[in-house]
């Protein structure tokens, strides 16, 4: 997956805003015990259970899951096309829960949708339904001219942009459909299948300008709910729902630096990729300060610690401190193992670490029966 550090900075953490005297970084959307139902009475379902996420601007997110696991749902409230019926939801700086039909609108202009079916206006040129939207961020003529008529041109239209709906293709008027919600540059952009009908090259041009946008200046955020797996690897993070449940929330380029990591270490040796993804997906990020000491030698452990950058010192029964650094893993879950922590690790430098906790491990075991087979093994042959 490509990154670029110097376009797109990687979020700032609230807390180290503060430290340096700069106004803390709001997240782009932030849902807190989301629920929403379908229905009345004997026919009323839950959509939408429990949902906790935060995404910052300019993150690429790619909502996941089978079909009718909530997808669209959350896309919906998120873009204040339909209700919060219970819990907390936060867009661009709005409590859409308190917006009043005004404030429903007013947020609308500031996010591009980019709906399953096209719903262009069927008497409408391409150019003239993408010009509809410009006027919703209202500029001088000659600007407005120029934003759809790049945008179109961009994603392939230059030659059609006179055509009516009934004279493109499905592609073709996806794309249209595409131009329009991007055209304005958008602080958010809520897609629902956009690639869907579209061929490989287009699919991708179309993917490229969503980054350019999330990583350009204005910091656009994208989510994007697609079953199409060409889009996966040009994700910041992939949010799994199953049932109307987040079942997964995961950083993917994170999760490949560290089963990277975990495929060298002895302890891993044998587990199959799909078991060193669940444990990636279930570790955590944590920074420690020089001096921390970490993990002390003999106690109980209930934590695994894997070293993304910086130095820590491990010392065991006196012996002169030896070096951990980047990739190494200290630390004991002794539940499963019968082992206390073997050696007292101290932060040398600044520690950035990936965590995986007792609980968390309990979760992938209960997801993957391989793991739990051999942790059963070991626990009836150890002496």
């Amino acid at each position: 997956m490509t990154t670029n550090p110097i376009s797109k900075p990687p979020p700032t953490d609230p807390g180290r805003s503060a430290i340096l005297g700069l106004p803390p970084v709001q997240p782009a959307v932030s849902i807190h015990g989301l629920n929403h139902w379908y229905g009345a009475g004997a026919n009323k379902a839950q959509a939408l259970a429990d949902i906790d996420l935060e995404i910052d601007r300019g993150e690429v997110v790619i909502l996941t899951g089978p079909s009718g696991s909530g997808k669209t749902t959350l896309l919906t409230v998120i873009g204040a096309l339909r209700r919060v019926e219970q819990g907390n939801v936060r867009v661009l700086g709005r409590d859409v829960r308190r917006l009043d039909n005004a404030g429903q609108v007013a947020l609308r202009r500031d996010v591009g949708f980019i709906f399953q079916f096209h719903n262009l206006f069927d008497s409408l040129t391409a150019i003239e339904n993408v010009r509809m939207a410009t006027a919703l961020k209202p500029g001088s003529v000659a600007e407005m001219n120029r934003r759809y008529e790049a945008i179109l041109t961009r994603l392939g239209m230059a030659d059609r942009m006179d055509h009516l709906p009934s004279e493109l293709s499905g592609g073709q008027n996806q794309r249209v459909a595409i131009a329009r919600a991007l055209v304005n540059q958008p602080a958010m952009v809520l897609a629902d299948e956009p690639t869907a009908s579209l061929d490989a090259e287009s699919g991708q041009e179309v993917l490229t300008v969503l980054h350019e946008l999330a990583s350009g200046s204005s910091r656009t955020t994208v989510l994007i709910v697609t079953h199409d797996q060409r889009v996966l690897d040009r994700a910041d993070r992939i949010v799994n729902l199953v049932s109307g449940r987040i079942v997964s929330n995961v950083r993917t380029d994170r999760a490949v630096r560290i089963v990277g990591m975990l495929q060298k270490l002895p302890r891993c040796e044998g587990m199959s990729p799909s078991t060193l993804t669940r444990i990636a997906e279930r570790m955590t990020a944590e920074s420690r300060a020089p001096g921390d000491v970490i993990v002390r030698e003999g106690e109980f452990g209930d934590r695994l610690y894997l070293i993304n950058q910086g130095v820590a010192d491990a010392t065991s029964q006196g012996q002169p401190p030896g070096k951990l650094t980047s990739g190494d893993a200290f630390g004991q879950i002794t539940e499963f193992t019968e082992t206390r922590v073997r050696e007292t690790v101290t932060a040398r430098t600044p520690l950035e670490l990936f965590v995986l906790t007792h609980d968390a491990f309990q979760q992938v075991l209960q997801t993957d029966k391989d793991l739990a087979q051999r942790v059963k093994l070991h626990l009836m042959t150890r002496q």
